[in-house]
């Protein structure tokens, strides 16, 4: 075996391990997010008609035109996407959806009387577009975060990214906003503006939940007072710092960067020590979402 071929199994054996961690808490939480997108779906989405993409807007769409039931049309459009996606992206691949293709229609026809149940006002579009937005970006947040996949129509972005090099990113806001625009002309043109703040509102929780709100600042430091900023941090901030070595692009120069990483209570103190040890000093600030490891 070559070490290319070593490599490879390493890595395989890696993500084998990663997929049986934690597997049935993992399980856990994929059913609680699909199963409080069904009620969120059945209990906001379809009686408001906001048509917002994936398979869920095409069965909003097909309810209102032919009166076909959307736990059956999302059933159906599942299985045929993973039929799909086994045969362009690999059965590997696209096993990671099997369980939400399955699961969730079923839970879409379980709570499709829960508006029997529990009453919601629906008369205020915008307040219903928050709470969507929200509810949707936490549940899908959660099902990536444990390392499945909702499937449906993100398996045709796939496919077209991975065969025509285009961004998965692009072919996904194509293929949603023609199904947005559908629903716009089956609603009315009000309903696009209300998906528009659906998906914005739903980009930025699933970010958070994905990564997490930073806590901390990352700091890259260049300056002439390197020892004295070193000891600032170390003696004052009681925070590590590591240097290393860098090269200018332009002048070629060699450089040395200090990096830091500090709480953001603290980012003020260590913006403002600088300044005060070198006003001259170039530094870079980023958020850091997460900080593990180290002595």
């Amino acid at each position: 075996m070559d070490i290319l071929e070593k490599g490879k199994e390493s890595t395989k054996n890696i993500l084998e391990n990663i997929k049986k961690k934690k597997l049935v808490r993992r399980y856990l939480i994929l059913l609680v997010a699909l199963f409080i997108s069904a009620v969120y779906f059945n209990l906001l989405q379809l009686p408001s008609q906001i048509v917002t993409g994936g398979s869920t807007g095409i069965s909003i769409i097909l309810r209102h035109y032919f009166n076909l039931n959307p736990s059956t049309v999302i059933l159906i459009i599942s299985i045929l996407l993973l039929i799909i996606g086994a045969i362009f992206l690999g059965i590997e691949q696209a096993s990671g959806a099997l369980v939400s293709a399955i699961v969730y229609p079923i839970f879409v026809e379980l709570t499709a009387d829960i508006g029997t149940l529990v009453s919601v006002d629906l008369s205020d579009k915008i307040l219903i577009s928050i709470f969507i937005g929200v509810l949707s970006g936490i549940t899908t947040g959660l099902v990536y975060k444990v390392g499945f996949s909702n499937g449906g129509i993100s398996i045709i972005s796939e496919i077209i990214a991975r065969h025509k090099k285009i961004p998965i990113s692009n072919v996904s806001f194509v293929t949603n906003m023609i199904i947005v625009l559908i629903g716009g002309a089956a609603f009315g043109w009000n309903m696009v503006l209300y998906a528009a703040i659906i998906l914005y509102i739903y980009s930025l929780v699933l970010d958070r939940v994905l990564i997490g709100i930073s806590k901390n600042k990352c700091l890259h430091i260049m300056t002439e007072k390197e020892e004295e900023i070193r000891n600032y941090i170390l003696n004052e901030l009681h925070h590590g710092v590591t240097i290393f070595d860098v090269k200018g692009g332009f002048l070629e120069k060699k450089r040395r960067v200090l990096m830091t990483v500090i709480p953001n209570r603290e980012y003020y103190k260590l913006k403002e020590g600088i300044n005060q040890i070198d006003k001259n000093a170039f530094f870079i600030v980023t958020d850091s979402y997460q900080v593990s490891g180290g002595a």
